[in-house]
């Protein structure tokens, strides 16, 4: 190992120790389920922000975008994190009704406003595409790690998943929420620090743009507008009832922290937004060129781009902080997916259908077993995942925001929002994203997302009409 290499691996060795510690730390505070799925609901608008902005900053938003502006989608990839503050100016506006619902999970919101049919097969659907979720974070994690000291990917798999799973069941969301607001740090200053690196090797932003092709510096045309806009459906139909995002919302310790939170995080996702597409269409520019040996991204594929540019741009310190960085942006992501599958399984289905009379105790141990079963399954996926990371995130968001969006937001609001409305839509929606994703049948060429809220939006108006609510109330029945 040269000594770049060493310290690079002591840099981010140190890192992970430091979020194993905080797990344990978080562990201390622990004296209830309640602590562990909702932090104790005692967030307030800066940890929210923080929480926020760091789980959706993942593999994804960091080094796919690095990867697609790369490719063919230039400076325009910046919508992918662009779409995602929109998004959450969005839920800012519903954010006090999340809160108010005193509810521990999305699942649980379903049972305690439509009945235990609507609540079991939201769980079902929610959890399957958590799964997904928290391998493609453990994905771009491990594409790190490979690179970085040169281990197998394989290895860097299960060491990824390791750590990532240790301090997680560790502390819940209140260790989760302490990493977040550490990782959000390292993810944004990690990013910027090879910005003026990559530059200065690619000879200046004026250089990069005479051999960058005008398409390729265009805010629009390599991913489009039909693309822009399908992102942001998908995120804020996803975000609107993924259990990793509302689950904050959920933590918040009175509804205008939840709304705080929320533009705080969408003002953070803007500042961000730029910077891993400026650094996609620079590395495109030093390949061009020759100033960059592009051998590792020839032969690993554009996934590779980022951490091949670091090494060969910038001093040890500074690459080991950054890899620190986009270590912490997949992890602050795969660590509220397990979050969020273990408190689905343990809260609404074990509770309910296993163990009616299980302490709460016993439902925090259920809790934890599940999330490294997760981190399992996830770990699993993640060696034998082909596809790349934007594409299994895209799937996975749209799955389970085809059928559950429109019975979930709207039952806050409309009183005759019924168990038919809910259940037909969760099922309808979630067969027609399926259907359109694998080619069974086409919508108009729309992505799946589409067809699966249409579906969606028109068995639950015309069900929850037919056999409306009978206690005509929004409110959620005592469990």
């Amino acid at each position: 190992m040269n000594d770049m290499s060493l310290i690079v691996v002591s840099i981010v060795f140190i890192y992970l120790c430091i979020m194993l510690f905080i797990g344990w730390y978080a562990s201390t505070k622990i004296d209830s389920n309640e602590d562990f799925m909702v932090a104790g609901r005692r967030l307030g608008p800066i940890m929210m922000a923080g929480t926020l902005a760091a789980t959706e900053i993942g593999g994804g938003s960091s080094m796919g975008v690095v990867e697609k502006a790369y490719g063919n989608w230039g400076m325009s990839a910046v919508w992918y994190v662009l779409t995602m503050a929109i998004t959450f100016i969005v839920l800012a506006f519903v954010a006090p009704k999340l809160r108010d619902a005193l509810v521990k999970t999305v699942p649980e919101y379903f049972r305690r406003r439509y009945g235990k049919a609507p609540g079991i097969v939201t769980a079902i659907i929610m959890i399957l595409p958590l799964i997904g979720l928290t391998a493609s974070q453990i994905i771009a994690s491990s594409v790190i790690l490979s690179v970085m000291i040169g281990i197998k990917y394989s290895l860097a798999v299960v060491i990824v998943s390791v750590v990532v799973t240790t301090y997680s069941v560790l502390g819940g969301l209140w260790s989760v929420t302490l990493t977040d607001f550490v990782q959000m740090f390292l993810i944004v200053i990690g990013m910027i620090l090879v910005v003026p690196f990559a530059l200065d090797a690619a000879g200046g932003w004026g250089n990069v743009t005479e051999i960058v092709p005008a398409a390729k510096l265009s805010y629009t045309e390599g991913i489009g507008f039909k693309t822009i806009i399908s992102l942001i459906v998908m995120y804020t139909a996803s975000f609107a009832v993924g259990q990793e995002a509302v689950q904050r919302y959920y933590a918040a310790k009175d509804g205008k922290s939840a709304v705080k939170g929320s533009f705080i995080a969408a003002g953070v996702y803007v500042v961000f937004a730029f910077i891993p597409a400026i650094l996609g269409v620079i590395t495109y520019s030093m390949v061009q060129t020759g100033a960059l040996d592009a051998t590792q991204i020839m032969t690993n594929g554009a996934r590779y781009a980022l951490p091949t540019l670091a090494i060969q741009t910038m001093p040890p310190i500074l690459v080991g902080l950054l890899f620190a960085g986009l270590i912490s942006a997949t992890m602050s992501s795969a660590d509220s997916d397990l979050l969020g599958a273990g408190s689905i399984f343990a809260n609404d289905i074990y509770k309910v259908y296993l163990n009616k009379n299980a302490s709460d105790k016993r439902v925090l141990r259920v809790t934890q077993f599940t999330m490294i079963l997760v981190g399992i399954l996830g770990m699993i996926v993640a060696l034998a995942n082909t596809q790349s990371i934007i594409a299994l995130l895209m799937f996975s968001f749209t799955l389970r925001a085809g059928g559950s969006f429109l019975p979930y937001v709207v039952g806050h609001y409309w009183r005759k929002a019924s168990v038919a409305g809910a259940l037909s839509s969760v099922i309808i929606g979630s067969i027609s994203v399926l259907l359109v994703e694998k080619n069974i049948m086409s919508f108009f060429d729309l992505d799946p997302i589409f067809p699966g809220l249409i579906s969606s939006a028109i068995v639950f108006i015309l069900f929850s009409n037919i056999w409306p609510n009978k206690r005509d109330t929004t409110k959620l029945i005592h469990e």
